[in-house]
């Protein structure tokens, strides 16, 4: 400025900031984004859910939102490799959004999941949309290496409205719809409606996992024996451990409440420890218990057959424990050992090193039972109780259990009878020289802590005493 004030010359200060901005914008992709696929990622499709379910509500619209699970992913990505399992994820997220309208939002949610989310879009529309996901996918084949896979996808379907939920519950009812169409043969789409029967036997699953769960952390879960009575003069206690679940009230829950719920989702491992740690600890504990014991029978599902961290941490037990590995039999239904007959009989074998002797519990129930029977190197058969129950009165029963007796006696196995309510049936059962007998007249379930079951002394006492010519 000069003396008279005027601007006689300026001085100008320029920045770049194109590398700021672009810095920016990636960072707000990022945030945004898959890395992987390049897709919506869950937060910003959740934001993008927020939104409609609020429009809505405010404008009576019909959106939908389909839940995408892809069916052998995990065959795949541990055939392969992560990589190979990446670049599917690739591909068919490049497939679906060939799929579905412009405006629509395809999200990857995580793993091999992922979300669409159709605005302004009825029901039929949205179905007609997934038959063609369907379709794509039937045509789709995934290359890597030398090696080619088919896939499915398996589609929860949930429609938005005026008269639904928050956006979170429209995710967990669009999941739940996905689930039911994995269970239900894969491959398919599963329509949410608030009266289905197949969701609410799911939801009622789900608060029986929550249950479960707390149970296991809080040390709700008790034990109960029944007793094993053998039909010839032996000395001590034979029992099968059972499982209780303490119900918040003090009540007592049955298995059969509870156990289904486990087995579908994979908590019967953590039971089954739960049940082996607190025997092992009650043997310990009650020394005079355990001398009078011969064999208890502690029952494993189907999971725990299949499962590395159940047999080491058994084999841990045995190790750490006082209750001699002889005094244990571990049960397992024939299906369950049928349907995983190799693993079933290297679990077998490495506990039977130890000492541990196992059953093949409900022996019967399938078509092949003898077929299978000579290779699994059990101890003990349980004849199916639906056998046993009308023994009396039905020939085909009678020779079933004849048949089923003597062909374990001629493989060296003894046999247990199930289902021995009453002491007609009892007499039968020894006239086949059936070995041990259990049911409600043998002896109830009681809790371990009550016992030896009056029931099964008194019957015992009685085999001892015509043995050696008493009463």
């Amino acid at each position: 400025i000069d003396a008279e004030g005027v601007i006689t010359n300026y001085v100008t200060i320029q920045e770049d900031v194109t590398q700021t901005r672009l810095l920016a914008e990636k960072l707000s992709y990022q945030a945004s984004h898959d890395s992987l696929t390049n897709l919506i990622n869950r937060h910003e499709f959740d934001l993008r859910l927020d939104r409609v379910t609020t429009t809505a509500h405010d404008s009576d619209s019909e959106h939908a939102l389909c839940y995408i699970d892809l069916d052998q992913f995990k065959i795949i990505n541990d055939t392969c490799s992560h990589a190979a399992g990446d670049e599917l994820l690739r591909q068919i997220s490049t497939q679906l959004s060939r799929v579905i309208r412009r405006r629509d939002t395809l999200a990857r949610l995580g793993g091999d999941e992922f979300a669409i989310l159709m605005e302004h879009c009825p029901l039929e529309q949205a179905e007609a949309t997934t038959q063609k996901i369907h379709q794509m996918v039937e045509q789709f084949q995934f290359q890597w290496e030398d090696k080619s896979f088919r896939i499915g996808v398996s589609i929860g379907l949930v429609v938005i409205n005026t008269r639904n939920g928050s956006s979170n519950t429209h995710l967990k009812q669009a999941d739940m719809a996905c689930y039911i169409a994995k269970s239900t043969g894969r491959n398919r789409t599963h329509i949410y409606r608030e009266d289905d029967k197949a969701l609410m036997q799911h939801h009622g699953e789900m608060n029986w996992v929550e249950r479960i769960n707390r149970a296991l952390e809080e040390d709700l879960f008790c034990l109960y024996t029944q007793a094993i009575v053998p039909l010839t003069c032996m000395e001590g206690e034979y029992c099968e451990i059972l499982i209780r679940m303490k119900d918040a009230d003090g009540s007592i829950i049955a298995p059969n409440a509870f156990l289904p719920a486990a087995e579908r989702y994979q908590l019967s491992p953590k039971i089954d420890c739960w049940v082996i740690k607190h025997v092992f600890d009650y043997f310990n504990q009650n020394p005079d218990r355990l001398n009078s014991l011969a064999l208890c029978f502690i029952n494993l599902s189907s999971s725990s057959l299949t499962d590395q961290k159940v047999l080491h941490f058994i084999e841990n037990k045995i190790k750490q424990s006082s209750l001699p590995a002889q005094k244990i039999c571990f049960e397992i239904t024939e299906t369950a050992a049928i349907a995983n007959l190799t693993l079933a009989t290297e679990f077998i074998n490495r506990l039977k090193e130890y000492g541990c002797k196992f059953s093949l519990d409900d022996f019967g129930s399938g078509l092949s039972s003898f077929a299978y029977l000579k290779n699994l190197p059990v101890d003990f058969l349980k004849i199916d109780g639906f056998f046993i129950k009308d023994i009396k009165h039905d020939l085909v029963d009678f020779a079933m259990v004849k048949s089923i007796n003597d062909i374990g006696h001629i493989m060296g196995k003894k046999t247990i009878a199930e289902f021995v309510e009453n002491e007609e049936v009892l007499h039968i059962l020894q006239a086949l020289n059936v070995d041990f007998a259990q049911g409600h007249f043998t002896g109830k379930p009681r809790s371990i802590y009550e016992g030896e079951s009056p029931a099964s002394c008194l019957i015992m006492k009685r085999q001892c005493d015509l043995t050696s010519g008493g009463i």
